[in-house]
């Protein structure tokens, strides 16, 4: 077996000769993967050539207990042995207990409900159903929003790249600047049958909308009568410190979308509606989902939940993502613009386009990070990483900056300290 310390310079034969398999086998929507997995626990995946990296996306705002969590372990199995699913004719325990914990940690009025899915794009396509209920046909997105690749919720993402090949998508969506009231006063009309923003686009490089944009949001939708719909997909389930992030905004929205670290990596997504004029669009035979809300799927969630609320995640992620800022910046790295975003959901930004090198040198020295932009890398760990944790990142970040930026060699080794961030696991 290959020393799980010795940095990575390149794919060894156990991942080339999986990849080529993959390659054969898969539709190459995502690319041809950078590594193959076999393991992880807590904030930290081995791959199968045995090295073990610092896993800083987290399924990208998913594993939000990182993973191989007992508490989550232990929901999934014992549910694996009663029940695992049933259709939605019926309904089971943990499916009416999830749905009761969603509405008291949202803070949802009395008449409020929750509808069960399978994923982020699904909530969302729920939500534009919802909006059609209203008998209008416009919606309003964010420049730079993502908001998922199935037709319907492609035509709310805001990017050329993921659109363009499929349209004509749904009609009447008007995207507007991210972060600008005055455009948002004159797009949203009584035309328009729902707004649609997430509280900090991910996708666009961890953008977090201003407490008092989001309360123009709320303020110019019930002016018209159009519905405020939160895409809290990568946001929600304390992922930016609160249960929810609109909760910092101090607003109720019309409807909310769930999903990501909802299961903990489980697929599970949710649509929350609030207030019984919202909850009663949707009658009887106008929406379902096969899988969705089924028990498995449910258990895990609410493991999910009673463990960030047990384990006080919370105010954790409020630390430990102040303290990796305040780490960041006092590098003092000539490199190094910004560190934005909120919780553990944050962007650190650059002076240039490096973010693909920096991942690939990261990666190589032990780190899985995200270049969400060409000037910007994504952080959104398991809300369990602890400080030290991060704390190996921050101190490797120089050395990986300057090698990122350095003329082009044969990658043979990494500035970083891989004994540092290849260690055994604590």
């Amino acid at each position: 077996m290959p020393d799980p310390t010795a940095p990575a310079s390149g794919p060894g034969a156990a991942t080339a000769a999986w990849l080529e398999r993959y390659e054969h086998a898969l539709l190459t929507v995502f690319g041809r993967p950078q590594l193959v997995l076999e393991r992880g626990e807590g904030a930290w995946v081995w791959d199968i050539e045995g090295r073990r990296y610092l896993d800083l996306v987290g399924g990208i705002a998913v594993n939000a207990l990182g993973h191989n969590h007992p508490a989550l372990v232990v929901a999934v199995s014992k549910q694996a042995g009663q029940l695992v699913h049933v259709s939605n004719f019926y309904t089971s325990v943990p499916q009416v207990e999830l749905a009761e914990r969603v509405l008291r940690l949202a803070g949802a009025p009395e008449g409020s409900a929750v509808f069960f899915c399978n994923s982020g794009t699904e909530a969302i396509e729920a939500a534009v159903k919802l909006a059609r209920r209203t008998g209008r046909t416009g919606i309003v997105a964010a420049e730079g929003a993502f908001h998922g690749r199935s037709t319907g919720a492609l035509a709310l993402t805001h990017k050329a790249a993921y659109r363009e090949p499929f349209e004509p998508l749904l009609p009447g969506v008007t995207h507007v600047p991210w972060g600008d009231v005055a455009a948002l006063r004159a797009a949203v009309t009584d035309e328009t049958s729902a707004l649609v923003l997430e509280p900090i686009q991910g996708e666009a490089g961890v953008r977090p909308g201003t407490r008092d944009y989001l309360r123009a949001a709320r303020a110019v939708t019930h002016d018209v009568g159009a519905l405020l719909v939160l895409d809290e997909v990568q946001t929600g389930i304390g992922r930016t410190g609160t249960w929810f992030a609109f909760q910092q905004a101090g607003l109720v929205p019309d409807a909310v979308t769930l999903a990501k670290g909802l299961g903990g990596g489980v697929p599970i997504g949710a649509l929350v509606t609030f207030g019984p004029q919202v909850s009663t669009m949707l009658t009887p035979g106008m929406h379902g989902s096969t899988f969705g809300g089924n028990p498995l799927a449910c258990a895990a969630a609410l493991a999910v939940l009673e463990t960030i609320e047990g384990e006080g995640l919370l105010a954790h992620t409020v630390e430990a993502g102040e303290h990796l800022e305040r780490a960041v910046l006092a590098l003092g790295h000539p490199l190094v613009t910004g560190v934005r975003g909120a919780g553990l959901l944050r962007a650190i930004t650059l002076a240039g386009d490096h973010a693909v090198a920096l991942a690939a040198h990261a990666r190589d020295a032990g780190f899985i990070v995200n270049p969400v932009a060409p000037d910007a890398i994504r952080l959104a760990p398991p809300l369990v990483v602890t400080t030290a944790e991060l704390d190996l990142f921050v101190d490797a970040l120089p050395g990986l900056l300057d090698a990122a930026t350095a003329p082009a060699t044969p990658r043979q080794d990494t500035t970083a300290p891989p004994d540092r961030a290849t260690k055994d696991a604590p």
